[in-house]
């Protein structure tokens, strides 16, 4: 059936934001769409479960795209997730489970592999659905990469999906990215680049205009919208790039995140950044937790790894500081393992087998990483997806710890922990506001892109 790849001009270009906002248009219109990402590498994920019952760990932004479409989230949306757990090693997930590891060394072999089994679902979901929405990775131009690309070009060729690229105008530079994108590929795959989308744009649209005729007449291919830069607009994110921008506005209580460096799911913060008596804040310098009413250490891909560079930054003593003094912290997954008495890695499932570590000791808590890893789901909310096995109290006066990520998703956790730990209520529904920023950008996309003319291209 259908397809169409979003792919982009450079990481954190809008490429989710245009899938999924093409995913809530179609679903509109009564279109049995799926978005598909053939590969992320984002250490924000999410548990899904099958028809047959059985749990698997897709990308974050796939699951949100799964929400927009009205389809129910499955492994296939998201076959490869690389998860980093270094600057040259990444933690495979495919379809859903973990399947060992993939490094610089073999990168270009390990692939192969992967590749097939990110055809084989898209092309299932493609049999199943009347479109499918594809995002790609990075940049389609990423010509040193291109002999072993499944997530662009690669699969673009693999299905002959017409694909258009977005980019961010907000960065500088878009036309330069617009044509190089284009004129960097070779003949084949420049046939399925079909034109372009504007991201993030401010200001008055007809200035941009002459570009934009110009850039058509230079390369064969129109742009089908601008979307304008939005303050209400942002969705579950599936990278770290972000983070300096996601604080509430003009919150009375601040929320100090702690920015570790292997950082994961910290979308768990998004429902207490809607509240708009906090300033959620990520900080990585001591001294920004001086001030803080409430301490948060996220989740973490590699827990002891981020444990030792808490400590060098000297973060550690200013969390036991902070609850020494009676103020409340939360750790959750990884962040909830830190807070423990000790912390043991006999099978080397992070790193050298037989580590062990001692923790920040606010929680009679301890922890052994095991090679099963645990995926479940939580009603109402929440999730689980880790190595460790955690035994003991996850409460201890004003220190909370928990292995569940989403959990201040729901309402009455959120305001519950809240009215608690800092003696406020919560204002909003952030299920609600989620559905709200996903009407809100298959407006903008209705409003701004020649939606029908995207449809028509996908076929």
């Amino acid at each position: 059936m259908s397809a169409l790849l979003v792919a982009g001009m450079t990481s954190d270009a809008g490429k989710s934001v245009l899938a999924t906002g093409l995913c809530r248009a179609a679903a509109r219109r009564g279109i049995k769409v799926a978005p598909f990402k053939a590969q992320n590498m984002s250490n924000n994920s999410m548990v899904v479960v099958g028809a047959d019952g059985a749990a698997g760990e897709i990308g974050r932004a796939q699951w949100v795209q799964a929400l927009a479409a009205g389809a129910a989230p499955e492994v296939a949306m998201n076959p490869v997730l690389l998860k980093p757990g270094s600057d040259r090693r990444s933690h495979v997930v495919r379809m859903g489970q973990p399947d060992g590891e993939v490094s610089a060394r073999n990168w270009h072999d390990g692939r192969a592999r992967l590749a097939a089994t990110a055809f084989e679902a898209f092309d299932d979901l493609r049999s199943r659905y009347d479109l499918v929405i594809a995002e790609g990775a990075g940049s389609p131009a990423e010509i040193n990469l291109r002999s072993s690309d499944y997530v662009n070009m690669g699969l673009a060729q693999h299905g002959q999906v017409p694909t258009i690229v977005v980019g961010d105008i907000d960065r500088g530079g878009w036309f330069a990215s617009a044509y190089g994108s284009v004129m960097l590929l070779d003949e084949a795959d420049r046939a399925l680049i079909k034109g372009y989308v504007v991201n993030k744009f401010r200001g008055d649209v007809d200035l941009l205009q002459p570009g934009l005729l110009d850039l058509q007449a230079r390369t064969g291919r129109p742009t089908y919208g601008v979307l304008p830069w939005h303050p209400d607009l942002w969705l579950d994110s599936e990278d770290a790039l972000d983070l300096d921008g996601r604080r509430s506005v003009d919150g009375a209580r601040k929320v100090a995140v702690i920015r570790l460096p292997r950082i994961s799911n910290f979308t768990d913060l998004d429902a207490l950044g809607l509240e708009p008596g906090l300033d959620v804040v990520f900080v990585s310098d001591p001294s920004r937790l001086a001030d803080a009413d409430l301490v948060v250490l996220p989740g973490t891909r590699s827990t002891l790894a981020d444990l030792e560079w808490l400590r060098l930054r000297g973060l550690d003593r200013a969390i036991l500081a902070h609850a020494e003094a009676g103020r409340p912290v939360l750790g959750i997954c990884g962040g909830c393992q830190m807070l423990g008495r000790s912390i043991a890695d006999p099978d080397g499932v992070e790193g050298p087998a037989g580590a062990a570590v001692t923790g920040l000791g606010l929680l009679d808590l301890t922890t052994i990483f095991r090679p099963e890893k645990t995926l479940r789901l939580h009603e109402p909310a929440g999730y689980e997806i880790h190595h460790g096995r955690v035994t003991g109290e996850s409460r201890a006066g004003t220190v909370t710890g928990t292995m569940v990520h989403g959990s201040l998703e729901d309402d009455d956790v959120r305001s519950s922990y809240l009215r608690e730990a800092l003696g406020i209520d919560s204002t909003v529904s952030f299920p609600q506001a989620r559905e709200r920023r996903l009407d809100l950008l298959g407006d903008l996309v209705e409003e701004h892109l020649d939606v029908d003319a995207l449809l028509e291209l996908a076929g």
